[in-house]
């Protein structure tokens, strides 16, 4: 381990003294700030040469990011628990045995939950819920009831929005019980997505699905054939909208900011032979370092029960390879040539994005890493969500708010030509007009339009509605106004969605 300098001490020490004078954090927020100062001080991995030039800079600068992670990675980033497994067999160290009754169900999730780490310290996979507690819906208004407080409990322990649920893509009693209650509760936790197949799920279960979207932000609409074909059916939604597979996760999430590299360029093809290749080559280098220290120094999978009794296992990890800012490295790039044109608004653009997403893209292919059995070896590439503190930085390749296509179908079709680079995450959002109450048909003919030409996750919510989703996650509007105020708020992606407000204009999509 290297030795820190005094001065860095120092700045961390005041650093935590300001953390625990705050009077906005609950204590729950303090303790995670606190733990993630202590890790900021630990020096244990071996950082590739190039990197932290790179990795230490002002958010306007900085080109890559490891989203906060910390410096000693102690368990993997996102951990997708087996949890149809542990209902079918309980859990030895949990001391848990499988459940009989719609109550033992939601209790035993509910103590799970407690025990499955992530980098939120909070779930970020909760289960396909529908399936999990259908075979205990026997008696229906007892069964919501029960559903209702285990939704109602998850929002209030789970302080982040980047605990997600999944549903579908089958119809069952549960799912619809579970879309109704979330209509009436309008909570921001979890996150929610309906895996979706026009060939199996029945319209009147999207339609109620879109209903409860519109009043609350979810459930997101997930292309079910794009992600089974490539992770195959046992894919779950995680996070934000990061598709992993069952039993496994992801080691790491670093970014790639692209924009910001293509400052560094003195053209497109400086930056294409030159500039791009030595960032991706770093980064990599970068997170295998990290899974190395994870798999074989932390002792996480030799120690964490969830290895030890099979709900997770290391054949399924892999790890994400993520980038923001596509649109603004575009039209930097298109800029510097003195070429007209802009990212999603005409040829020349969107043809330079596909053309740096085919570099990204092969080189992912040839990079192997050691411990990503998941993916056979390699990163899958994400369209990472952005953060609060981005500047100039549009979410994965989408076209930055303000510049939308004025029809909705223009703006699908860009979406489809990105969508198929990323298995592990990539999405749109679309505030709708309440006039769609009107005509559901014409909500679901876009999704299933959408899908048909792999576009592969699409968010909408009603314009008006408390709850919106800020990029991959959720938060209530009326909490923001709270914390405007100086006021303690439960979540603490209201902090982030705060931040995305000021800075990425998230308040200010155009209206569908």
């Amino acid at each position: 381990m290297r030795d820190i300098s005094m001065d860095r001490v120092n700045t961390t020490r005041n650093e935590i003294l300001g953390i625990i004078k705050n009077r906005t954090l609950t204590h729950e927020q303090k303790v995670a700030a606190l733990a993630g100062k202590a890790d900021s001080l630990m020096e244990v991995l071996e950082l590739p040469e190039g990197l932290e030039e790179r990795l230490n800079l002002d958010p306007a600068d900085k080109i890559i990011c490891d989203l906060n992670e910390g410096h000693a990675p102690m368990r993997p980033r996102y951990i997708i628990p087996d949890y149809a497994k542990f209902m079918k067999n309980g859990s030895e160290f949990l001391q848990l045995d499988p459940p009989t009754d719609i109550w033992e169900a939601v209790n035993s999730l509910l103590i799970f939950y407690k025990n499955v780490p992530s980098v939120t310290n909070f779930p970020v996979y909760v289960g396909n819920i529908d399936e999990l507690l259908e075979p205990f819906v026997v008696d229906e208004a007892e069964a919501k009831k029960a559903i209702r407080l285990f939704l109602t409990h998850i929002d209030r322990t789970i302080l982040d929005s980047f605990c997600h649920a999944n549903i579908g893509p089958r119809a069952t009693k549960a799912g619809r019980l579970i879309l109704e209650v979330e209509a009436e509760l309008e909570n921001a936790v979890p996150n929610l997505t309906l895996k979706y197949d026009k060939d199996i799920t029945p319209d009147d279960f999207v339609f109620l699905a879109i209903d409860t979207a519109l009043k609350t932000a979810k459930p997101s609409f997930a292309n079910h054939k794009m992600f089974s074909e490539e992770l195959s059916e046992d894919y779950v939604i995680a996070s934000c909208y990061n598709g992993l597979k069952l039993g496994g996760g992801s080691y790491t999430l670093c970014r790639v900011l692209l924009g910001n590299l293509a400052k560094k360029a003195d053209n497109i093809d400086h930056f294409k032979k030159e500039v791009l290749p030595e960032t991706l080559e770093i980064m990599a280098a970068y997170m295998d370092e990290r899974i190395r220290f994870m798999v074989e120094e932390s002792g996480f999978f030799e120690s964490n029960f969830l290895a030890k009794e099979g709900f997770i296992t290391k054949e399924n990890f892999t790890a994400m390879f993520g980038m923001v800012g596509m649109a603004e490295c575009v039209n930097t790039l298109l800029e510097k040539e003195g070429i007209q044109g802009r990212y999603g608004h005409s040829e020349v653009a969107d043809n330079l994005g596909i053309s740096i997403m085919e570099i990204m893209d092969e080189f992912n292919n040839n990079h192997v890493s050691p411990y990503c059995y998941g993916a056979d070896g390699h990163f899958l590439l994400h369209a990472q969500v952005g953060l609060d503190v981005d500047v100039n930085s549009s979410p994965g390749c989408r076209i930055p708010i303000g510049e939308e296509p004025e029809e909705l179908i223009e703006h699908l079709a860009h979406s489809a030509k990105f969508h198929k680079y990323f298995p592990s995450g990539v999405g749109d959002i679309f505030p709708i007009d309440t006039t769609v109450h009107k005509n559901m048909d014409y909500l679901l003919d876009i999704i299933k339009g959408a899908f048909d030409n792999k576009v592969r996750y699409m968010s909408v919510y009603e314009k008006d509605s408390d709850v919106i989703r800020v990029t991959g996650y959720l938060v209530k509007k009326s909490e923001m106004e709270k914390l405007k105020k100086g006021e303690n708020v439960l979540q603490d992606t209201t902090v982030l969605g705060l931040g995305a407000s000021r800075n990425s204009h998230i308040l200010e999509r155009k209206v569908r």
